[in-house]
């Protein structure tokens, strides 16, 4: 290894309250999603700090009081070396203002037990600032970089709004990247999410007192009420679940992550009205070897056959709405999922980071949950999850996270923007 970054490791150790203390500035700024909206302070903070390490920064908005910031290193020699998107998210899990059981202002970071509380420290600030806290010692010491560095700090992950997926509309794209989301030190890809709104719709609306001509012999009427048919779209649904269950699978899964939630269901008038609509918003969890657009159709297909197999539905089939920007803007989100190729150039560097930093080797794993990766990886970028943190702690009451292992992930983080910056492109390494 490079005996500069040994030295580089030593002051890690030695300004470790440096470390801690940027984790609290960040933690401090309450940038809870929802309401949202609340990030502009933080992410001037953040672009402050980029500019004075030597970045080109750019910030915009994504929504009013909710940018973006993207810090670029140009590399010493960008065309030769390979380049790194470091990503995450500033925003972190809303917090309900009747939740009892916070030590403190859940704003108010402190340290217990050698460990950092506070709402976003798990997920995922630790991660952000560990990054930004390798990149300052890095530029302290002057360490070149053959390789272009790109920094983003983005809104909006907690409730869907694709602020990465504005970064790479924006351009932004790389040999490899880095989201420094909570995964426990592991190596991971993930599956992905889409959710949707199904609605059954009744083309005429009827008084109460009409639903016995509905209902029983020489009643005359063909109608029926919407909140009853939903119900056999969910019997489909669970259907569906069910034989996906049986018959897919994907390696570091337990069986039956692809679930397909029932999450919300809003239906009828008032009590005087038979129920004329009925909507069920869902939740439809993926493996990496699929995407949304043939999930989608997957579920159209099937509760349009479940449709076929009701008299009243077949007339009035499902109508389907589907993904979205934004959980707040138009209950809607996409995350796209994240395959992970364990013989990648990108995991191997990182591999070799991490076992020299923590002197075992890391765990190859799939995230039990969502992250922006998918947006990276949909954009063609080779891509990994690799942060401090664990599920269990985030977004829980007195949220914390392991001060070791956010010194850890600091210094692998490092080890790796080095290393990989310092790494020839393909083609490059052909002319040699």
């Amino acid at each position: 290894m490079n005996e500069e970054l040994n030295t580089i490791f030593q002051e890690i150790d030695g300004r470790k309250e440096e470390l801690i203390e940027l984790v609290n500035q960040l933690v401090r700024y309450k940038t809870p999603s929802p309401p949202a909206r609340n990030t502009q302070e933080a992410q001037e903070f953040v672009a402050d700090e980029l500019k004075k390490l030597g970045a080109e920064v750019d910030q915009w908005d994504v929504y009013p009081g909710d940018p973006n910031v993207v810090g670029t290193f140009k590399g010493s020699q960008s065309n030769q070396f390979k380049s790194l998107i470091i990503n995450g998210h500033i925003d972190v899990a809303e917090v309900d203002e009747h939740e009892k059981g916070w030590e403190t202002d859940p704003f108010t970071p402190f340290v217990k037990n050698n460990r950092l509380y506070g709402r976003g420290t798990a997920d995922m600030k630790a991660g952000l600032a560990g990054a930004l806290f390798a990149i300052k010692l890095l530029r302290e010491r002057e360490i070149e970089l053959p390789g272009d560095l790109i920094f983003q700090s983005v809104i909006g992950e907690e409730v869907g709004e694709a602020g990465t997926l504005e970064c790479c509309d924006r351009g932004y794209t790389a040999d490899a990247a880095v989201v420094v989301d909570t995964s426990d030190l592991h190596i991971q890809g993930q599956g992905g999410v889409i959710t949707g709104w199904v609605t059954v719709k009744s083309p005429k609306t009827y008084h109460d007192a009409m639903r016995r001509n509905m209902v029983h012999a020489g009643g005359g009427i063909h109608a029926a009420s919407a909140i009853e048919k939903m119900v056999k779209i969910i019997e489909g649904l669970k259907d569906l679940e069910k034989h996906w269950a049986v018959t897919k699978s994907y390696p570091g899964f337990s069986p039956g992550m692809n679930t397909i939630n029932p999450a919300v269901i809003e239906g009828g008038r008032h009590a005087a009205f038979v129920a004329d609509e009925c909507r069920l918003w869902i939740t439809v969890h993926f493996y990496p070897d699929e995407n949304h657009k043939d999930i989608v159709k997957e579920v159209e297909d099937h509760l349009l056959k479940v449709a076929e197999g009701d008299l009243w539905l077949r007339d009035n089939p499902p109508i389907f709405t589907w993904g979205g920007k934004s959980m707040i803007e138009d209950r809607g989100e996409i995350f796209p999922s994240l395959s992970l190729d364990e013989n990648g150039d990108e995991v191997q560097t990182l591999k070799i980071a991490h076992s020299t930093v923590c002197q075992k080797s890391p765990e190859i794993s799939m995230s039990q949950t969502v992250t922006d990766g998918g947006w990276l990886g949909n954009a063609g970028i080779p891509t990994m999850i690799y942060g401090p943190g664990d599920l269990q702690n985030a977004h829980g009451i007195n949220e914390s996270v392991s001060i070791a292992q956010l010194i850890d992930f600091t210094k692998v983080i490092m080890t790796f923007i080095y290393e990989w910056s310092h790494q020839k492109r393909e083609d490059d390494r052909n002319d040699v």
